[in-house]
């Protein structure tokens, strides 16, 4: 960083301090002001530019890795942006798309990407998956419907809906009514998570083949008691929305039964999310767009090295080390997984996440 007084060790602290534990510029900066330190925010906020961009290529990397696999789980959030020159608050949105095959015993590295974008129009995420071929697990939202179009009359992208979905439904009516049939709702659809527990880190061929045989006939039991369920209600009730939004989406959340690679529901990517719910709270707005680009980019290498065991803060201190002059046709060298295994920069002991780091080491 042109001018700047930061080791690669104080740089990471202070992106992970932002982007894992949520801790905004102002607070970070009185903090150190607290230890003599004289650290503006101002200054901050450019070594968090500086390094976003620097690292930004690494993030491709990462982006191309996931799209290179078959199924992916997808969602979005909004995220409050400072408009420029208005003083008011805009809504942008950050997009998640998740490859994790560990629950089918696959080797390859799992990894998140994130997207920022200033709306949440559909040519957003189409153009996100471009290339992409495979299953989507996702929510209903519209935008992805382009993405099932048939293409050449093969379907490039096939969607596959989520069962979390549906419980929620039913579980928010059960709580604010105590509704009885939205309780059985509940019980059969955990019937069909508890086939998901003997079949999770299997191979795809007995997963499919545990489905099969165990949740195909709870599916059967479930469509025929919604079918009989909806026409004693009142159309305009909430449980017959419930009930109607699974019906619309039924062979959609039928897909992973046939395919040991797929998930019941789209939680990976929900999960992927949280540190963005918890971010909002503490740091209430992203800047500008430029600081939603800047977040997903190293959200997603803070992500993907949560998601492979690695200490994130130590990930980046070794990676800001050597990256301004690493070659970069071979960037994917500094990805999580790699840099884990093949141990650049005397990092023989690197640690991993539950291993104490000194800050500037």
């Amino acid at each position: 960083i042109e001018r700047g007084r930061a080791g690669p060790g104080l740089l990471a602290h202070v992106l992970v301090s932002k982007y894992a534990d949520h801790l905004p510029l102002y607070r970070q900066s009185e903090m150190y002001g607290r230890e003599g330190v004289d650290l503006d925010r101002s200054t901050l906020a450019d070594w968090v530019g500086a390094a976003s961009a620097l690292l930004m290529p690494l993030a491709e990397a990462a982006s191309a890795h996931v799209t290179a696999g078959k199924a992916l789980h997808a969602d979005d959030t909004p995220v409050p942006v400072l408009a420029p020159g208005t003083g008011k608050i805009a809504t942008g949105r950050l997009w998640v798309y998740v490859m994790d095959e560990r629950p089918h015993a696959s080797q390859a590295p799992p990894a998140v990407i994130y997207r920022y974008t200033p709306d949440r129009r559909g040519e957003h995420c189409r153009a996100h998956l471009k290339g992409f071929s495979g299953h989507l697990h996702a929510d209903g939202y519209a935008g992805f419907n382009e993405l099932y179009a048939a293409r050449d009359g093969a379907l490039a992208i096939t969607e596959v809906a989520c069962w979390a979905h549906v419980r929620r439904k039913f579980f928010d009516i059960h709580k604010a009514t105590a509704s009885p049939m939205a309780l059985e709702a509940l019980t059969r659809i955990g019937d069909l998570y508890d086939v998901e527990v003997a079949s999770r880190g299997k191979p795809p061929d007995e997963r499919r083949r545990t489905r099969q045989e165990q949740a195909l006939p709870h599916l059967a039991a479930l469509r025929r008691w919604l079918d009989a369920t909806l026409l004693k209600l009142s159309g305009k009730s909430e449980l017959a929305r419930a009930i109607r939004y699974a019906l619309s989406r039924w062979d959609a959340l039928l897909r992973y039964v046939g395919d040991g690679r797929l998930e019941i529901d789209n939680n990976p990517a929900e999960r992927a999310m949280r540190p963005l719910a918890l971010g909002r709270k503490n740091w209430l707005f992203a800047g500008s767009a430029t600081g939603g680009e800047r977040a997903a980019v190293l959200y997603t290498l803070i992500e993907t090295a949560k998601l492979n065991g690695l200490d994130q803060q130590a990930y980046l201190r070794d990676v800001l080390a050597v990256i301004a002059s690493h070659p970069i046709n071979r960037i994917r060298e500094l990805l999580p997984w790699q840099l884990a295994n093949n141990a650049i920069a005397n990092c023989r002991n690197w640690p991993k996440k539950n291993d104490a780091i000194k800050l500037g080491t």
